[in-house]
C-alpha cells in the first residue's frame, strides 16, 4: 500500500501543469545560455584567461562541453531550489485547501506512511528536475561544443582538469547538488504542513533561503559560527568536486550538514502532520 501511495503522489505531480514550468524553464535558460556561448563564447574565454596570457599559453578546445556544463550549473543551481519549491511546497497544503486530505485519511495507511509516500515523490520529482538539467547541460553541451580538458578559474588562480578526469566530478557533483535540493524539497513539505495555504510554503522556503544566503555572505563574526550550520552555506559544495585536490573531509561535512537537515526536518513534519486536523 506505501508504494502504491507513492506511486499515485507522484502521478499527482505530474497532473499538475506547475510540474512542467521547472522542465519548461531548465529547457529554455540551458539553451539560450549555450545558444549565448556559441556565438560569443570566445569573449568569455578571453576575459577567463587575459590575466595568465603573458605566462601560459592555451591550445586545444578550450570552449567545450564540459566548460559549457560547468558554466551553466553554477549559473542556474541557484534558481533550481525555486523550481522545486514550487512543486513540494503544496503537496500537503494544496490537498488539505481542496479537502482531498479528508479522502486520504479513509485509506488503510498510517499518516506516516502517507507523508513519506509524498516525502518520497517529491524527492523524485526533485531528481527529475536535476537529470534533466544534467542532460541538457552536459548532453547538449558535448553536442555543440565537444570534449576537451576543463579549466576552472578560481579566486586563488586556474585550475585545468583533464577531459577523462571530468565525468565523475560531473556526477558526483550532481549527487551533492542533489542532497542540497531534497533539502529544500523536505523545508518546504514541512513548512505545508503548518498551513492549508499552497503559497505560503513556497514563498516561505525561498524567504528563508534567502535570509540563510545573506547570513552566509555577511562577513560579520557574530555570524562565524551560524555560518557552518547553514544548510544554504553547503548548496554550493559540488564545485568542491572541481578543486585539484578534492577537499574530501569538506564535502564529508557538507554532506552530514545537509542529512542532518534532512532528518530534522522530517522529523518535524511527520510530528506535525500526524497532529494536523485535516477533518474540519
Amino acid at each position: 500500500m506505501f508504494w502504491k501511495s507513492t506511486y499515485n503522489e507522484f502521478i499527482k505531480i505530474a497532473a499538475k501543469p506547475r510540474s512542467y514550468i521547472g522542465l519548461a524553464a531548465i529547457t529554455a535558460l540551458v539553451s539560450v545560455i549555450l545558444f549565448a556561448m556559441k556565438i560569443d563564447g570566445l569573449t568569455y574565454i578571453s576575459f577567463i584567461t587575459a590575466s595568465f596570457e603573458q605566462t601560459l599559453s592555451f591550445e586545444g578546445n578550450v570552449l567545450n562541453g564540459n566548460l559549457m556544463a560547468f558554466i551553466i550549473l553554477q549559473t542556474l543551481i541557484i534558481q533550481i531550489p525555486l523550481l522545486v519549491a514550487l512543486v513540494t511546497g503544496d503537496l500537503v497544503s494544496g490537498e488539505a485547501d481542496m479537502g482531498s486530505l479528508r479522502m486520504l485519511a479513509t485509506k488503510p495507511i498510517s499518516r506516516t506512511q502517507l507523508l513519506l509516500s509524498k516525502f518520497l515523490a517529491g524527492n523524485a520529482y526533485t531528481l527529475l528536475i536535476l537529470v534533466w538539467l544534467g542532460v541538457m547541460a552536459l548532453g547538449l553541451g558535448w553536442f555543440l561544443f565537444g570534449h576537451g580538458d576543463m579549466m576552472i578559474l578560481k579566486s586563488d588562480g586556474l585550475v585545468i582538469l583533464k577531459s577523462d578526469d571530468v565525468l565523475w566530478r560531473f556526477l558526483s557533483g550532481f549527487g551533492i547538488a542533489y542532497l542540497a535540493l531534497v533539502t529544500i524539497a523536505t523545508l518546504s513539505i514541512t513548512l505545508s504542513c503548518f498551513t492549508d495555504n499552497s503559497i505560503g510554503p513556497i514563498v516561505t522556503t525561498m524567504a528563508i533561503i534567502i535570509l540563510f544566503t545573506i547570513i552566509g555572505t555577511l562577513d560579520v563574526p557574530v555570524f562565524d559560527s551560524i555560518r557552518p550550520l547553514l544548510f544554504t552555506t553547503h548548496m554550493a559544495s559540488w564545485r568542491s568536486f572541481f578543486d585539484d585536490p578534492v577537499p574530501k573531509q569538506d564535502i564529508i561535512n557538507s554532506v552530514v550538514v545537509l542529512v542532518v537537515h534532512i532528518a530534522g526536518l522530517l522529523g518535524i513534519a511527520l510530528f506535525k502532520f500526524n497532529k494536523k486536523d485535516i477533518l474540519s
